[in-house]
């Protein structure tokens, strides 16, 4: 057993370092000040590859596997942590969504210019109101008419709704059937009468990468868009959350580092009674528990990557994992804030800045209480997280 990454994505990390030092860092003050969504920042990171890892070279992806997103994911966040957006939705729920679900018209459609950042994705699900029940819940609801269906209703916190170019949308098709009454559809919104998407205010996160609520006055969807089966799309949401995990779980391993770094760098720096902050034991206890928190949420979000990679179900690894790096980003936002005293407080340094996205994150693929009792439940014997059958497109099968 290797804990080690292999060389290869240690080359990886270090390239996804040099783009956002040569690529993202000089043009993102002008980017957010103009508040124009950064389209070809995100075209150029599908070129360097970054959300192609998953996808067989026959889309335009290059076969690496799930362990190579976990660390693309946890680099970018570590460093820009709103362009962590794009590695679920131009790398994970909504393209490899697709892939697993849809049929060869619809991914050769779609999934190369999602993951090669010529098109914006997104995955809308979540509700108002619905909260972690978001399939049971919803009240989106989807007509068939002929060769089309009609959809309306409202989505609540929709990453990239504002410029996306295509979407995994779902809709309730037989709102008397529960989560068997749940349909998903691929949604194209540049050109869907009555579809539109509002910014949800967030001063702390990023003016351009942003969450919105979607309205959708009787949009229409071709049958052709329709992603698998009607009445699979709670099969289909449960199975690209899964995936969804991985990314998230990353991402705030990737944001937790930050803050880990961030500490370290002024703790040395600062000098307090005449010693490096560092130097005091108080300072010593919060840095080591950061250090611990980090690595093995690392470790559980690396596994999680490694049975994804080996075909396995990974259900139960995904819960521990979110649930695990969560609490480890939480642990270290407040650290980082402690640390810095009333300097968190100060744009100089960037702990309020991670601490929102942790924040985000925190609820993004399921709270920490949902995780909870999945976690439980499964410990408890009620109910097997890893019931499900595994629903993935091998890529290096595939070619």
């Amino acid at each position: 057993m290797d804990f080690d990454l292999p060389a290869h994505l240690n080359e990886v990390r270090e390239s996804v370092e040099r783009f956002a030092a040569t690529e993202i860092e000089p043009a993102i003050a002008e980017v957010e000040r103009a508040g124009i969504f950064p389209r070809d920042i995100v075209r150029k990171m599908g070129e360097a590859g970054f959300f192609g890892a998953v996808f067989p070279e026959s889309v335009g992806g290059s076969a690496m596997g799930f362990l190579a997103v976990a660390v693309i994911a946890e680099e970018i966040s570590r460093l820009r942590p709103e362009f962590g957006y794009c590695m679920n939705l131009q790398a994970m729920t909504c393209p490899f969504t697709i892939l697993n679900w849809g049929n060869p018209s619809q991914i050769e459609r779609f999934v190369p210019d999602l993951i090669g950042g010529r098109r914006i994705g997104m995955f809308a699900l979540s509700e108002s109101g619905g909260g972690s029940d978001a399939a049971g819940s919803m009240k989106t609801r989807a007509e068939r008419r002929g060769d089309r269906y009609i959809l309306n209703g409202s989505k609540m916190w929709i990453t990239f709704a504002d410029a996306c170019d295509a979407g995994v949308i779902f809709a309730k098709t037989d709102p008397a059937a529960g989560h068997r009454g749940v349909t998903a559809f691929i949604i194209e919104p540049k050109i869907s009468k009555g579809y539109s998407a509002k910014p949800i205010p967030m001063k702390s996160l990023s003016n351009v990468l942003r969450s919105n609520a979607v309205f959708l006055d009787d949009v229409e969807i071709p049958v052709e868009n329709r992603l698998g089966e009607e009445g699979e799309g709670f099969k289909i949401a449960m199975n690209a959350l899964d995936y969804g995990r991985l990314t998230v779980s990353a991402r705030l391993v990737g944001l937790a580092q930050a803050c880990l770094d961030a500490s370290i760098a002024y703790a040395r720096a600062r000098t307090v009674g005449g010693h490096a902050l560092g130097r005091y034991q108080m300072i010593q206890h919060l840095i080591a528990d950061m250090t611990v928190n980090v690595e093995a949420a690392r470790l559980m979000t690396c596994r999680m990557a490694c049975l994804m990679d080996r075909g396995e179900p990974a259900t139960r690894a995904a819960s521990r994992a979110k649930y695990l790096a969560a609490q480890a980003a939480r642990h270290a936002a407040l650290a980082v804030a402690e640390i810095h005293g009333g300097y968190a407080l100060a744009d100089e340094y960037r702990v309020q800045y991670l601490t929102a996205y942790i924040n985000m994150l925190n609820v993004g693929e399921g709270a920490a209480n949902v995780q909870r009792i999945l976690i439980a439940e499964d410990a408890l014997g009620y109910k097997n997280a890893n019931r499900h059958r595994v629903r993935r497109h091998d890529a290096k099968a595939a070619e």
